[in-house]
């Protein structure tokens, strides 16, 4: 897949023994961090789209800890060489990565496993509630040339 400009995708070494497993998500020493704001937690039931939103100063690192989700990023920025294409991976139990989603890209995921998918992100920047960093459009019927259906056959 053509990556968008700016997103990076680094596949995460579970180690399990007989206690469970362990896995580590981002470090400073790697070459993906740029910076540490906070991390949280949020879940996204079966079914339910999160997005779609931006932010103009923020780096955005999901990992999906428990069941899976379709996240997918969309480049709007004008003057990107990808401006344009969209990007669709799915995480989580059993494809684990972090997804680093540059400022200015587009996205949103939606929960694919009941009853609900774990999300981690580590995002660049302290949530500022006052005057937050994100951009909202909505998930469905808007700019965004994307459609969050299943995908059979």
């Amino acid at each position: 897949m053509r990556l968008i400009r700016g997103v990076r995708v680094k596949p995460l070494r579970v180690l399990a023994d007989e206690r469970g497993r362990l896995f580590e998500m981002l470090r400073r020493d790697e070459p993906l961090f740029t910076k540490f704001g906070q991390v949280y937690c949020t879940t996204v039931n079966c079914g339910v789209v999160k997005g779609w939103h931006y932010h103009k100063r923020q780096v955005d690192n999901f990992v999906c800890v428990s069941g899976m989700i379709k996240l997918v990023a969309y480049d709007g920025r004008a003057g990107s060489p990808t401006k344009g294409l969209v990007n669709e991976f799915v995480i989580g139990t059993h494809a684990p990565r972090l997804v680093q989603i540059p400022a200015g890209v587009h996205h949103g995921f939606k929960g694919l496993t009941e009853p609900e998918a774990i999300v981690i992100n580590i995002p660049t920047e302290p949530y500022r509630r006052a005057k937050p960093d994100e951009y909202r459009l909505p998930p469905h019927g808007g700019d965004i040339p994307y459609d969050w259906s299943r995908k059979d056959g």
